[in-house]
C-alpha cells in the first residue's frame, strides 16, 4: 500500500501537487504558530499573575516588619493571603482562608520568593498561582503566601484556543483556493501551449504557440518552444527537398540507361553492344556515387558514430589523391605547392574531402589544377585553385549547399552530384574546421580548406 502512494501522488496534476504542498506547508505554519503563541501567552499571564502577588506580599512584608500586620487580612474574592511563622502556624490570613491550615508547603530558600501552581477550593474550586515570600516580624520570621485565581487567565487562553481552532482552518483553507486560482491562472498559457501543440501535425509546423506579453518563465518556454518547432519545420523541409532532389538526380541516369537500352532493343542488329554497355555503366557509375553521397549525409544527419579521430599526415593523404584522380592529357595536377601538414581527424574523411575538392576542379579547369598545403601558427591551410570560368560572388555561399544549382558555367553538366561539396563541407566542420571559396587570379576558382593543426 505505501508503494503505491508516490505513484498517486505524482499522479496528481502540478496545480493539485503545488496547491497541497502549500497548504500542508502553511497549515504546519499556523499549527506551529498557534502552540507557540498559546505557551507564550500563558507564560506571560502567569508572568503577570506571579508580578501581582509578589507586589502584595512585599507590601504585607513591610507591614509584617513594623509590626501593623492584624490576624485578619483585606483579600479580593479571588485571592487568599496567610502569615505563617517557622511552626507552621497560621498567624494572619484573608477571611475565605481564616481557620485552615498553609494552603502549600513551599519554603523559599532565601530572599528570593518561589511560587507554584495548585488546586484548591477558598471560595470557589479552581486552580491558583501561589507565591512564597519570607519575611520577618519583630519577634519572629514567618513567610507570607499569596495566592491569586488563575480563572480570568484560563478565560483569556480559552478565547485563544478557541481563536486559533476557528482562524486556523478559515487562513488554510484560504490558502488553498487561493493557491489554487493562481497557479491555475499561471498554468493557464502552458495549457494553451500544450493544446496548441497537440494539434501541430507534421504537415502543419507553420503553426506557432502563443507567446504572452510578460517576460516570465512560461513565455521563454514559449518562445523556445517556436524555435524549437522552427527548427522542426526546417529540418522537415530540408529533408522533403533532400528527398525531391535525391529522387530527380537519380531519376536521370536511370532515364538515360533505360533510354539506351530500349534503342538497343529497338534496333537489336545495328546497335553498338560494347558502346551501349559503356554508356550503361557510365549512368551506373553515377547512381553508384550518387547513392554513396547520400548515405554519407544520411548519416552525418543522424550523427551515427564515426571513428575516433587520430593524427593524420595531410600530406601524405594530399598528395596519394592527386595521383589517383584521373586528369586528360591537356590537364595536369600540380602538387608543388604542398607541404608536411598534420591534423587531428579520420583519414577516409580527409581524403574524401580532399577527393571531392580535387574531382571539382578537375571537372571545370581548363589547362591546369594547382593544390597548396601549408602549416602557419597553429592552423593547416589547404587551397585547390583552377582556371576554369570562376564562380560569381553570389553563387559562393550556395556552392556548399546539396543540390545545389549555379549558373550555366559551372552546373553539374559536367557530370556531377551536387553533392561533393556540400560533404566537403560537412566533413570539414566535423574537424572544426572551415571551407570558403574566393575568385583565383587572372581567372578561375579557389577554394580554401583551414583546419587546427595537430600540435602533437
Amino acid at each position: 500500500m505505501a508503494a503505491n502512494a508516490p505513484r498517486r501522488w505524482y499522479a496528481l496534476t502540478v496545480r493539485a501537487r503545488t496547491t497541497v504542498g502549500a497548504t500542508l506547508v502553511v497549515g504546519l505554519a499556523l499549527l506551529a504558530g498557534g502552540i507557540a503563541l498559546a505557551a507564550v501567552l500563558q507564560r506571560s499571564l502567569v508572568s503577570d499573575i506571579d508580578q501581582t502577588a509578589e507586589l502584595r506580599a512585599t507590601a504585607l512584608a513591610e507591614l509584617a516588619a513594623r509590626g501593623s500586620l492584624g490576624p485578619t487580612i483585606a483579600a479580593d474574592d479571588d485571592e487568599a493571603v496567610q502569615v505563617v511563622d517557622a511552626r507552621g502556624h497560621v498567624v494572619a490570613a484573608s477571611k475565605n482562608v481564616q481557620g485552615r491550615s498553609p494552603l502549600v508547603d513551599l519554603r523559599p530558600q532565601d530572599s528570593a520568593p518561589a511560587t507554584a501552581t495548585i488546586n484548591a477550593v477558598i471560595v470557589v474550586r479552581g486552580k491558583f498561582r501561589v507565591l512564597a515570600l519570607r519575611s520577618q516580624t519583630p519577634t519572629e520570621p514567618v513567610t507570607i503566601y499569596v495566592a491569586i485565581n488563575l480563572k480570568h487567565a484560563d478565560q483569556v487562553l480559552v478565547l485563544e484556543h478557541r481563536g486559533l481552532f476557528a482562524g486556523v482552518p478559515l487562513l488554510v483553507a484560504l490558502v488553498a483556493v487561493t493557491t489554487w486560482a493562481i497557479v491555475g491562472r499561471a498554468l493557464r498559457p502552458v495549457e494553451a501551449i500544450r493544446s496548441q501543440v497537440a494539434e501541430i501535425s507534421r504537415r502543419d509546423l507553420g503553426r506557432r504557440v502563443p507567446v504572452s506579453r510578460t517576460d516570465d518563465e512560461v513565455s521563454r518556454l514559449a518562445r523556445t518552444m517556436n524555435d524549437m518547432l522552427g527548427r522542426l519545420q526546417e529540418t522537415v523541409d530540408q529533408q522533403r527537398r533532400f528527398v525531391a532532389d535525391a529522387s530527380h538526380e537519380l531519376r536521370t541516369p536511370l532515364a538515360a540507361a533505360r533510354t539506351d537500352l530500349e534503342v538497343a532493343l529497338l534496333h537489336p542488329d545495328s546497335t553498338p553492344w560494347t558502346d551501349t554497355a559503356r554508356a550503361v555503366l557510365e549512368e551506373n557509375q553515377r547512381m553508384e556515387r550518387l547513392v554513396a553521397d547520400l548515405l554519407y549525409l544520411a548519416r552525418a544527419d543522424h550523427e551515427a558514430p564515426r571513428l575516433p579521430k587520430l593524427p593524420v599526415d595531410l600530406h601524405e593523404v594530399v598528395l596519394g589523391e592527386a595521383t589517383r584522380i584521373p586528369t586528360p592529357n591537356r590537364m595536369r595536377i600540380d602538387t608543388s605547392g604542398v607541404t608536411g601538414a598534420f591534423v587531428e581527424g579520420r583519414r577516409d574523411d580527409l581524403a574524401r574531402v580532399v577527393r571531392n575538392l580535387l574531382d571539382n576542379a578537375e571537372r571545370y579547369a581548363c589547362s591546369i589544377v594547382e593544390v597548396a598545403l601549408h602549416t602557419l601558427d597553429g592552423t593547416v591551410t589547404l587551397t585547390v585553385d583552377d582556371d576554369g570560368p570562376g564562380i560569381l560572388p553570389h553563387d559562393r555561399g550556395r556552392i556548399f549547399e546539396r543540390f545545389s544549382r549555379l549558373e550555366d558555367s559551372r552546373s553539374r553538366s559536367a557530370g556531377g552530384t551536387g553533392l561533393g561539396l556540400a560533404i566537403v563541407k560537412e566533413i570539414v566542420e566535423n574537424h572544426h574546421g572551415n571551407v570558403t571559396v574566393s575568385e583565383r587570379a587572372p581567372h578561375g576558382a579557389r577554394i580554401v580548406v583551414t583546419l587546427p593543426a595537430d600540435e602533437s
